[in-house]
């Protein structure tokens, strides 16, 4: 066995895990030097605090644009239990600013057998979770296994082909493989490595959500449907002396206005995805700071072609002309102009994008980058080729927030002159996740945070059985495709597949690709260490109330 860092250049270990795909797989733009404010167009992460410039205790309060879903690592699937995630349940990995992963309850990198098939990880010692309870190697195989055998689980793709997990002793985890695969450490450095207690598992079983218990700087206290979750420090955590606040509160203030108004008024420190529309404004006031990003992620449409009976059972054909025709598919895109749609709604600070991968990453290539021009004389050709009257109505399924509206509503006044007649239907984020996963939509819109490795952006969304795949789309000879990208040996050859994925993924077009955001997050110059990074999430465990 060698050192991962060490064996990238063996095409057996590089096909498990290659770290130099995942730091290049991220899209982080210049950033501005030291003590200069940024421009729009540079990455503005922001800085850890420096211990002897805050003090010690308080409140941190974050006004949350909308509900996280269950805080159940296995379960969750939301951009927003992943901050408060991010406080109180660390992963064997994590991302820094530019996108690397680093050791987090690992002690390194992972180590690959020369056949790619075994990964070793050793992990911390002297580690306790928040019941007081050892954190060791045996924690870890508890939590891939429920990973693998939960029913409901959404990361079992995301994992993928591991056969067996052992802990031959504390501090040492054994991943046997049934193939190499590639994304495995990306998904370690997400919600599929973080660490549950197996005795509140034990405990809670399914209903772990209702008193999650990890390893973090914080711990969970209390959650008020639809308002608050609150998280209190650990005395636990074996880096205490690092963490500055007393508590954190995440208030659910789905309104962009109404945030930055918290924000201005000092009833909220952090505001997280700030309107295009409001950051023009909070940047000009001193008292405040706008940290921006490049997403990994997108925004998009999904088409609902074989979800009838709910994610995870056995799909079939939905009988509308949308689903059944890949040409009202196509039509559709070709009635979106996606450079309007940026400019109206964003103010520009978003980027058109046509597909899951991202124009920065090093897997991009020109055919990841095709795209169909907004051309709606060829979307009313296709909707007649495929028998379909016009105007033809389609429901959207869409978040209820008002960025969210605008962009709906900005479609729905786009498309008309293609043939389509899309009616909104509105509801509260938290239950759009439920409906979407259950199949009640036709069409919907709803995005990805994205992740450093492309697999994780693709093959849980329209792969078929994936742990995300709403649509109910299934394409053997796309899943071909991304298996083969799944266990690749280069960059390169990772690359050529990614291309022809795309090309697959137009042709069928379960979902359409609209733009990728920015990750805007503001807070308050009363706080120091608050910091966003390229996967979206606000960082504030270690953030603390300026002396």
């Amino acid at each position: 066995m060698t050192n991962l860092s060490r064996a990238l250049s063996r095409a057996a270990v590089g096909a498990v895990a290659l770290v130099c795909t995942l730091t290049a797989c991220s899209p982080v733009a210049e950033q501005a030097a030291p003590g200069e404010k940024p421009s729009q167009s540079q990455d503005s992460f922001g800085t850890p605090a420096n211990a002897d410039e805050v003090k010690q205790g308080g409140k941190l309060t974050v006004a949350l644009s909308a509900e996280p879903d269950r805080l159940d690592p296995s379960l969750s699937r939301s951009l927003y239990s992943r901050y408060v995630f991010q406080a109180m349940c660390e992963k064997l990995y994590d991302v820094d600013e530019k996108a690397q992963v680093v050791p987090q309850l690992a002690t390194a990198l992972p180590t690959v057998a020369a056949d790619g098939k075994t990964v070793t990880i050793p992990v911390r010692q002297g580690v306790k979770f928040a019941d007081g309870t050892d954190f060791n190697a045996a924690a870890v195989k508890t939590t891939l296994e429920r990973h693998l055998t939960l029913p409901e689980s959404a990361r079992k793709s995301e994992i993928g082909p591991i056969d067996t997990v052992d802990a031959p002793d504390p501090q040492t985890v054994l991943i046997h493989l049934k193939t190499p695969f590639a994304p495995l450490l990306g998904a370690l450095a997400d919600r599929a490595g973080m660490i549950m207690s197996p005795a509140a598992l034990q405990k809670l079983g399914t209903n772990f959500a209702s008193a999650p218990v990890c390893v973090g700087p914080f711990k969970f206290s209390k959650r008020v449907p639809q308002s608050s979750i609150d998280v209190v420090r650990d005395p636990n955590y074996y880096a205490a002396d690092k963490v500055h606040l007393d508590a954190i509160s995440w208030r659910i203030l789905t309104d962009a206005s109404i945030r930055a108004a918290n924000l201005r008024s000092g009833d909220a420190e952090v505001a997280d995805s700030v309107s295009t529309q409001d950051v023009d404004s909070l940047r000009k006031e001193s008292s405040l700071t706008v940290l921006r990003s490049q997403s990994l992620g997108y925004q998009g449409i999904t088409i609902n072609v074989g979800n009838a009976d709910g994610i995870g059972k056995p799909t079939r054909q939905i009988d509308t002309p949308i689903a059944k025709n890949k040409q009202v598919r196509q039509a559709f895109e070709y009635a979106i102009d996606r450079k309007a749609l940026v400019n109206a709604v964003f103010n520009g600070i978003a980027a058109p994008a046509c597909g899951p991968i991202s124009p920065a990453s090093a897997f991009s290539s020109e055919e990841a980058q095709q795209c169909r021009e907004h051309d709606p004389a060829k979307a009313k050709q296709l909707l007649e080729q495929a028998g379909v009257k016009t105007p033809y109505t389609v429901t959207m399924l869409a978040s209820n927030t008002p960025d969210t509206l605008r962009l709906a509503q900005a479609l729905q006044s786009m498309v008309k002159d293609a043939g389509f007649d899309i009616k909104i239907n509105p509801v509260e984020y938290s239950s759009l996740l439920d409906e979407q996963d259950r199949g009640n939509f036709e069409i919907l819109q709803l995005g990805w945070s994205g992740r450093i490795d492309p697999d994780a952006n693709i093959t849980n969304f329209v792969g078929t059985g994936g742990s995300q795949n709403v649509a109910g789309s299934s394409n053997p000879a796309l899943d071909a495709v991304l298996d083969q990208a799944r266990q690749a040996t280069s960059v390169d050859e990772r690359k050529k597949l990614y291309g022809q994925a795309v090309t697959l993924l137009h042709d069928d077009n379960p979902l359409v690709y609209l733009y990728r955001q920015a990750n805007l997050t503001a807070f308050s110059n009363k706080v120091k260490g608050v910091q966003v990074f390229p996967d979206g999430v606000i960082r504030a465990a270690f953030a603390g109330f300026a002396k």
